[in-house]
């Protein structure tokens, strides 16, 4: 009784009106006693603001086909979906749950308004709160937009400060949004339980189909979660309080007159019939293989200024955005790339064998694969493989997300006589043509000086390198140098050229020094000396190695390495950066001229057996059973690095470039052996032949007589060989 007259009281002074109306005329702060600065932040959203106010969605990555789900990142599980796309039975359900005189009013139910009052004064705390549809989206807003805690804690605490706020701004929406409009932002916001995010999500979660498929039963199952998703949850081991919840909506259903006697006993009789999914997030659950790819796809987003001013304002942007990205993973590559891999070296091997692939002339990663998986769980790992860590550290094999392909803070791996590459590359810009003759001894003093405990050291403390094989003792040229990988030729016209210029080479076509010695060595004060940095001693990575030779194949464009073709937001807008570029737009100069790269690719084929264009291989290569297996013209480098700790192998047609190498990333003294060192070359090798299978044939140009140092270029009679003429010859181990 005390309650009813206190509203008899209300109803004659006019005070539940006098409420609403406060709430529409008065600053909050005003009739609440909150302070006025959150009195201001409260109104300072406008009905404009909530209308254009979008709820964070799921970003979703596909493969380069556009079509094959790659991941999926979200801090909310949704996906925004228009109201026709939503079955007329879900539209009733929930209106019929959470806001029966929703198509009535006219954002505020004043008969819920007293209905509520009776209810909060009879049991001394908020036990209702007379929320329309209308103000709950609101609320959701209001929280979304949030940027403390404190505002989020604003937007839902149960206060009558907060109940003003949402009445005001509901009422002035409903001035500018339409009542379709209202329940579609309201399935798009609501929380279904389970991390499903608005309708979609929730049809998707629970019963694995589209909304516009959603039965009655369904329909009145989702929208009674929507009060309290936990209490009601179907998918615990009591679904009892479910069913209730959902037996209530479909009578208030039935007196709303959106369903027929008949057909809400047909739905009152349906049992709960859950199909479950398990949306996945992030990389850890992204198909097997794939999943180092989509690591560095994080990481590169990461440092994308058009996605926020810090890496973590730009990762929540990726996982709160809504975008559809196209990567560059192309599925046929990817998985020929990890066949291949796997066909020559185990998960639970200490050793890693991978491969990146890289389209010349875009920069457009096409594969990452590795003989790990991606995985936390390091749990039944095998033994770190120095025996000094056995005991106290556990491998990163099978299971890491170590970034052992690329694009991490991993310095990588010494890459031995790949890194002549840049020295020729010195070596031709400086007009040194690739007819260049040097006497190559076994051994060579050189002009760089090295410690006494270096192998290499003799005389003055002056740096010796030596030939993997007497056989390379003699006149060499660029072509025959590179072809037989000669290390006393290469320090030779290291010396010529200065070793800062190979290292300056090494850096325009995109190396980076990560440890502290590398960065020591490659520095102005060092790089002079740094006469070993020919022969490979610094640390890379296979990506960045496939990006450099990449370049030269593309006769001189580098482009940076990027893992995407197409960004667009929700509303299908490509993204841009601050300038209006695209930043999926391949981000490519020209950094070496066109003529120095040719001349560069004619010495790298004669690794390859595919033979130069222009001048003459020497007879033998490192690496002549990679053209009868790839089958179209290519060009390469191999390369060991000392007592063979690692063993690499870059392959580059026209179209497609793949770095493979094999190494321990636990520990770089832990040898690959010469039985190991093959594995890179094999991989790349079939890989190219493989995933080029089909495609058009296109073959190198030819260098100018002025790179060649010839009066005029001989007729590539190589190109029109077959597999079946090659013939491979005798030769040392690849170095």
């Amino acid at each position: 009784m005390r309650a009813a007259g206190g509203l008899l009281t209300l109803l004659r002074t006019g005070l539940i009106v006098g409420l609403a109306v406060a709430a529409l005329i008065y600053p909050i702060a005003a009739v609440t006693g909150v302070g006025a600065k959150k009195g201001a932040d409260a109104l300072a959203m406008s009905p404009d603001e909530l209308r254009q106010s979008l709820p964070a969605q799921t970003t979703h990555v596909y493969a380069a086909d556009g079509t094959t789900l790659l991941a999926q990142f979200y801090e909310e599980y949704r996906t925004y979906t228009g109201l026709s796309t939503v079955s007329d039975n879900m539209q009733q359900a929930i209106v019929a749950a959470e806001d029966a005189r929703f198509w009535e009013h006219h954002g505020v139910d004043f008969k819920g308004v007293a209905r509520a009052f009776v209810a909060n004064k009879k049991s001394g705390a908020v036990s209702q709160g007379a929320s329309t549809i209308t103000m709950q989206y609101v609320r959701n807003v209001l929280r979304d937009s949030a940027r403390t805690p404190a505002e989020v804690n604003e937007a839902t605490e149960q206060t009558g400060a907060r109940k003003l706020r949402e009445m005001k701004l509901a009422i002035e929406l409903e001035k500018h949004m339409s009542k379709n409009e209202i329940l579609e932002r309201y399935l798009n916001v609501a929380y279904f339980g389970h991390r499903a995010y608005g309708i979609l999500a929730a049809a998707e979660i629970y019963f694995s189909k589209k909304p516009a498929d959603l039965t009655v039963p369904e329909a009145a199952m989702l929208a009674g979660l929507v009060q309290a998703p936990s209490a009601y949850d179907p998918a615990g081991t009591d679904s009892r309080a479910a069913k209730t919840r959902r037996d209530y909506v479909i009578d208030r259903m039935i007196d709303l007159k959106y369903l027929s006697a008949a057909d809400a006993a047909a739905a009152h009789a349906a049992p709960i019939a859950l199909k479950l999914s398990e949306p996945p997030n992030d990389c850890l659950a992204t198909r097997a293989g794939w999943g180092f790819f989509c690591s560095y796809l994080r990481t590169w987003w990461s440092a994308q200024p058009a996605f926020g001013a810090s890496p973590n304002e730009r990762i929540d942007k990726l996982r709160r955005g809504g975008y559809s990205v196209v990567t560059s993973l192309d599925p046929r590559t990817q998985d020929i790339a990890q066949q291949q891999i796997l066909k020559r070296e185990q998960t639970r091997s200490p050793y890693a064998l991978g491969q990146v692939a890289v389209e010349p002339g875009t920069g457009r990663i096409r594969a990452m694969a590795v003989n790990r998986v991606y995985s936390l769980d390091r749990a039944s790992n095998g033994p770190h493989s120095d025996p000094r860590q056995r005991k106290r550290l556990r491998g990163n094999y099978p299971n890491t997300v170590n970034p052992l392909l690329g694009g991490g803070d991993m310095a990588g791996y010494q890459a031995g006589s790949t890194f002549k590459m840049f020295t020729m590359l010195a070596a031709l810009e400086q007009g040194l043509p690739l007819s260049t003759a040097i006497y190559a001894p076994k051994t060579f003093q050189s002009k760089y000086k090295t410690g006494r405990n270096s192998p290499a050291h003799c005389g003055n403390d002056s740096w010796c390198p030596s030939n993997a094989s007497d056989s390379m003792t003699g006149r060499q040229t660029m072509w025959s140098g590179f072809g037989k990988s000669v290390n006393t030729y290469f320090v030779q016209l290291e010396q010529r050229v200065g070793a800062d210029s190979a290292v300056r080479m090494a850096e325009r076509l995109g190396l980076r020094w990560r440890t502290g010695i590398d960065k020591l060595q490659a520095s102005p004060a060092k790089a002079k000396g740094w006469g070993a940095f020919t022969l490979g001693v610094a640390d890379t990575t296979p990506l960045e190695m496939a990006g450099a030779f990449a370049t030269v194949a593309a006769d001189g464009m580098h482009c940076d390495p990027i893992p995407v073709t197409s960004i667009t937001d929700v509303e299908g807008k490509p993204a841009v950066d601050d300038k209006g570029v695209e930043v999926a737009k391949p981000r490519c100069a020209q950094i070496l001229s066109p003529d120095v790269a040719r001349g560069a690719v004619d010495a790298a084929r004669c690794v390859t057996g595919y033979r130069a264009a222009t001048g003459d291989c020497g007879g033998w290569s490192t690496a002549p059973r990679v053209y009868p297996t790839v089958r179209r013209p290519v060009a390469g480098k191999s390369g060991t690095t000392d007592d063979d700790r690692s063993a690499w192998f870059v392959g580059m047609t026209p179209d497609l470039t793949i770095a493979g190498f094999i190494a321990d990333p636990d520990n770089p003294l832990h040898r690959v052996g010469s039985g190991n060192a093959g594995k890179p070359r094999e991989a790349v090798a079939e890989t190219l032949r493989d995933a080029l299978a089909g495609t058009p044939v296109r073959d190198f140009t030819p260098p100018s007589p002025a790179i060649s140092g010839k009066s005029a270029a001989k007729p590539a009679k190589s190109r029109a060989r077959t597999a079946h003429d090659a013939k491979p010859t005798p030769r040392p181990a690849a170095h």
